[in-house]
Formats: structure tokens, C-alpha cells, sequence
């Protein structure tokens, strides 16, 4: 791996690291999810991870999007809502003027794309009896990885798979028993590619295991019957930005499958449709990186060159391809709401880039709250 750490130095005694190619990765922003109904996706999510502390909810055109929208403008309605325990959030994304499909095939583990997303909990036991309580699908008893962590996987009505994965990094505790997006597993058909496009360019230095097996934390999962490399990267510092602590540290875990061939899951279908459509860091510097993703090899698909307004929020996103066109998105934010209800909204272009917002000004957000 090459290195590109110039610096560690700390903040309120916790320790970050800086880069020396002059961005910062926040950490995961969010995760799309395409879906069929906004608003009944968002209430299932609401009250099994959280998620209700709304930063946008808008209705417009998808004009951006053209290389995966059949190359035409989409309607679309879309909800970004956080759980201010911490993590990321989930980008909730509907097609309003075409009928979006889910994938004409059972999505196996390995498949090419995100396969499923890591949700943080306090404790693994008591989240697992609370889902098992009301009626959520699970698909494993409590489990160890390689490293002998706890978690275990559920499906939501959308046919989305989730693990539960314990965690000590907190940004604050209001009683829920998870938090937001911890990270992702993708499917992959070029591991070392992948491993090394996380690690060089968006910072996951440390690497837990890599791993080939048949592994038995994976046998509820369509597909963990077959042998697989895996691989989980996690950051061994803290990351930098306004946003940081709330979306707290994170991992990726990559999975390249034998002995079957894998599938893309958006395979015949439109970047918006049914599932987990991308990655999303927060980000600053975006010049900077832009630089980086060309000399590493991945060049932006989409830019939306300056301010991109989202009604309640703005910033300026871009998109690259993996080896296998799986989608990660860069958001670097400009403005979000902290209190709609008085029209109180922060503009954080002018601030340092490396200094995390004071955590009462976060807080805040959660008079934004959406109640059940």
C-alpha cells in the first residue's frame, strides 16, 4: 500500500490523521437506497435503525445522473435522514415518473455491487431480541467474523440485507439501539483492485483480515455456501471534518466469490431502482480529490461542478466507477439545515475544514426530528 500520511496530531485529545494530498474524507455520508415508496420505507427505517432526523426531503429532476438514467433527466423524490447517535445516514430514493424495479434475480453474496450495509448497535444481544420481538426477518443467529466479532443479519420488507455490528464509537446516546450506517459490503470480481482503491485513495489504512474460506458466519446469507476471499478494511485514526464524529469510524468489507459466477445486481437496470444504489462520502476539497481519483485511475463520471441545491441542503457532489462500475459518490456539503422551523441553516464553506462542528450544533438537528 502506498502511504500518504504526513501528519497525526489531536483534537480535544483524540487523535486524527491528516493526508498530505490536501482532502479530507469525513467518512460515509450515506447510503442510497432506491425504493417504491419514500415515505413507507423511511417509517420501517425509523423505527428499526433510527433514522429520523430528516436533512432534506425534496421532490426534482435527477438531471446529473444521465450515464446511468438511460442517459435521459429522471423525476425523482428523495429523503436524506441521519440518526444522531451516529453514523451515516440512508439517501431514500424513488423514481416518481417510472416504475422502479427490484432485480429479476435473488441477489447472492458476491454479487457485483453493495450486497448489503453495516448498521452500529450498542449491543448485539439486546438488538437482536428487540428485532426478533417484533417480527423483523432475521436471517442468522448471533455470529463471529474472523475477528471474532458479534453481529448477525436481517432483511427489511424491500429485500435489502443488513448486518448488526457492535460498536464503541459513539457520537452521543438517546436511548435507540443502533446508530446509522457503519459500512458496506460490496461484491467485487477484482479484490486486490478494490483493497487497494479503499486504502490509498479513501483512506482505509488497516487492514483486519483477508481471509479465503467457506465461512460459517455467512450460511444464512443467499450464496454463503460458497468459498470466498474477504477482506475488511477499517481506518486506524479518526477522520477530520465538520461532520466526523457524527458519522464516526467505519469499514468496508470486500468479497470476491468462487466456484459460481457473479452477477452485477444493478445488472439491466437504472442507477435509482430497487436496492443499494451507491456509497456516499462526505468530503473536503474536492479539486484535490478530483486530482487524485484521475491520477489513481478513477476519473469522476459526474460532477456537479459547483453548489448543487437540494432545497434544505447544498454541495457540490461527484461520482466514480469501482473496477466494476459500482458507484461511490463524494458529497462535499456546503449548507444543511440545523433548525428549519426558524430558518436556521449553517454555511460551512468558510470554515476550517478540519475542525469537526461543535457537538451542540448537531444536536440541534434533532428538533427536526420526525416522530412516529
Amino acid at each position: 500500500m502506498r502511504t500518504n500520511v504526513s501528519q497525526s496530531y489531536s483534537i480535544d485529545n483524540q487523535c486524527f490523521i491528516k493526508m498530505d494530498n490536501n482532502y479530507i474524507i469525513s467518512g460515509i455520508q450515506q447510503v442510497g437506497i432506491g425504493v417504491k415508496d419514500v415515505y413507507e420505507a423511511w417509517k420501517w427505517y425509523r423505527r428499526y435503525f433510527g433514522v429520523d432526523v430528516p436533512v432534506f426531503d425534496e421532490e426534482a429532476m435527477a438531471n446529473l445522473m444521465l450515464p446511468y438514467t438511460d442517459g435521459q433527466p429522471r423525476a425523482r423524490h428523495a429523503v436524506l435522514a441521519m440518526n444522531l447517535q451516529g453514523g451515516g445516514g440512508f439517501e431514500i430514493w424513488k423514481h416518481t415518473q417510472h416504475t422502479p424495479q427490484y432485480p429479476a434475480f435473488e441477489v447472492m453474496l458476491g454479487d457485483i455491487g453493495i450486497f448489503a450495509v453495516k448498521i452500529k448497535c450498542f449491543n448485539v444481544k439486546k438488538t437482536y431480541d428487540f428485532y426478533k420481538q417484533n417480527n423483523v426477518k432475521i436471517l442468522s443467529d448471533i455470529v463471529l467474523n474472523p475477528n471474532r466479532e458479534s453481529h448477525f443479519w436481517i432483511k427489511d420488507p424491500y429485500n435489502n440485507i443488513f448486518q448488526i455490528v457492535e460498536s464503541k464509537d459513539w457520537f452521543q446516546k438517546s436511548g435507540k439501539l443502533t446508530g446509522g450506517v457503519y459500512g458496506v459490503l460490496i461484491g467485487t470480481s477484482n479484490i486486490e483492485k478494490d483493497t487497494a482503491l479503499f486504502q490509498n485513495m479513501l483512506q482505509y489504512d488497516k487492514k483486519v483480515y483477508d481471509e479465503t474460506n467457506i465461512f460459517t458466519d455467512f450460511k444464512g446469507l443467499p450464496g454463503g455456501q460458497f468459498p470466498c476471499n474477504r477482506v475488511l478494511l477499517r481506518h486506524s485514526q479518526a477522520r477530520l471534518g465538520a461532520f466526523s464524529r457524527l458519522l464516526g469510524s467505519t469499514e468496508i468489507e470486500l468479497i470476491q466469490i468462487f466456484d459460481r459466477q457473479p452477477r452485477k445486481i444493478f445488472e439491466n437496470r437504472m442507477w435509482g431502482e430497487c436496492g443499494f444504489i451507491h456509497l456516499c462520502f462526505d468530503v473536503n476539497g474536492m479539486d484535490n480529490l478530483e486530482n487524485r481519483s484521475n491520477t489513481e485511475g478513477y476519473p469522476f463520471t459526474v460532477d456537479s461542478a459547483n453548489s448543487f441545491d437540494m432545497g434544505e441542503a447544498a454541495g457540490r457532489f461527484a461520482y466514480i466507477e469501482n473496477a466494476d462500475g459500482t458507484l461511490i459518490e463524494f458529497v462535499e456539503t456546503h449548507k444543511i439545515p440545523i433548525l428549519k422551523k426558524i430558518g436556521w441553516y449553517l454555511n460551512v464553506k468558510n470554515r476550517n475544514p478540519e475542525k469537526p462542528l461543535p457537538k451542540w450544533m448537531l444536536q440541534a438537528m434533532g428538533l427536526n426530528r420526525v416522530k412516529d
